[in-house]
């Protein structure tokens, strides 16, 4: 094969597809045959043009993904060609602060693969094999393309401190956090969802999960869930002024706000109230490789809604429209996923 096609982010809401050659991988790396990338939100702020400053136009951007070995570079060993595989794409320096005390996924010189360097969108994609995820024979490929964002949830409940009879509120129903939901409900807290829209609230009913509307009396609601203690642990992913409001209102005495969101600017905070009851603030980005580990077991054995939270695959000639159907807010779409191995 003498080329691939390609989907490349140009500038603000704009993809070029076209060919890109073929390359053999290089000592150290596979060359896999991408079958699913999922678009996140972090990739709908670079379609809007917000990360210009960061990646590099023009840039094959995508994390989210899963595929099969097609080809080994020189001293690669311990996998083969036809393993299906996924990736955790940060690769780290080693040399800084944060790697040298042991977090080494928010290393100071991070380069976050599919946005900081070249990503998934694409036929085939050469990548250092030491960022290969092994996957367990059986699982569907469409399924483990959302094992990164499950590492995401994974990590997120690990940092919270969890614990097994809790009672935990997640503010915000979107792909991420329902997959918070359900990794908090598989380590056995109860939990309740606050989203503002009603697609949303009903997708999260489906799942099992109590969802609560925030234009209702949503303090009350969870005085009367917590008999008047308020949550001992909130997460706070819907990214909104708002959301960050209702989760420090929620919190019972010492308990535990984890910051999932990205906020893109500051934010007023009640800190009398996080003085009057001893409150944490816990901060929570990305993974390390056991939270990858983690969320390949629990898509594997269907203990999260993968499968359930894939609303609609597109072929790589259909990016932007993808991108654009996401922006919309299309009433119940969730986790958009492009197959990279058609063209139709």
């Amino acid at each position: 094969m003498s080329s691939y096609p390609a989907a490349r982010y140009t500038g603000s809401r704009t993809f070029d597809v076209s060919p890109a050659a073929a390359v053999p991988p290089g000592p150290g790396d596979v060359l896999i045959d991408v079958a699913y990338t999922g678009i996140c939100g972090t990739d709908l702020h670079i379609f809007h043009g917000d990360m210009d400053a960061r990646v590099t136009v023009p840039a094959v951007i995508g994390h989210e993904m899963s595929g099969r070995i097609a080809a080994l570079g020189a001293d690669v060993t311990g996998h083969r060609v036809g393993d299906a595989v996924t990736v955790m794409p940060l690769r780290w320096c080693g040399l800084c602060p944060a790697c040298q005390a042991g977090n080494s996924h928010i290393c100071h010189r991070l380069d976050f693969v599919g946005i900081d360097s070249a990503g998934a969108m694409q036929r085939r994609w050469a990548i250092p094999a030491e960022l290969l995820v092994p996957l367990p024979d059986g699982l569907p490929l469409d399924r483990a393309a959302l094992v990164e964002p499950t590492a995401v949830a994974v990590h997120d409940v690990r940092r919270a401190g969890v614990v097994k009879g809790e009672q935990a509120v997640v503010v915000g129903a979107g792909p991420v956090g329902l997959l918070i939901a359900a990794v908090t409900r598989d380590a056995g807290a109860d939990v309740v969802v606050v989203e503002p829209n009603e697609h949303r609230r009903a997708f999260a009913v489906k799942l099992g999960l109590t969802a609560v509307d925030p234009a209702g009396d949503v303090r009350g609601f969870v005085d009367k869930w917590t008999a008047g203690a308020g949550a001992p642990v909130v997460f706070e992913v819907s990214g909104a002024e708002a959301g960050i409001t209702t989760a420090v209102d929620l919190l019972a005495t010492r308990g535990r706000l984890v910051l999932v969101a990205i906020h893109g600017q500051p934010r007023p905070v009640d800190l009398h109230r996080f003085f009057w009851r001893e409150l944490t603030l816990v901060g929570a980005r990305l993974y390390d490789r056991s939270d990858f580990e983690t969320a390949v077991e629990l898509v594997a054995a269907g203990r999260v809604p993968a499968a359930e939270l894939i609303s609609k695959v597109v072929p790589l000639s259909s990016v932007a429209a993808a991108f654009t159907a996401l922006e919309s807010g299309a009433a119940g779409l969730m986790k958009v996923l492009v197959d990279c191995g058609s063209d139709a």
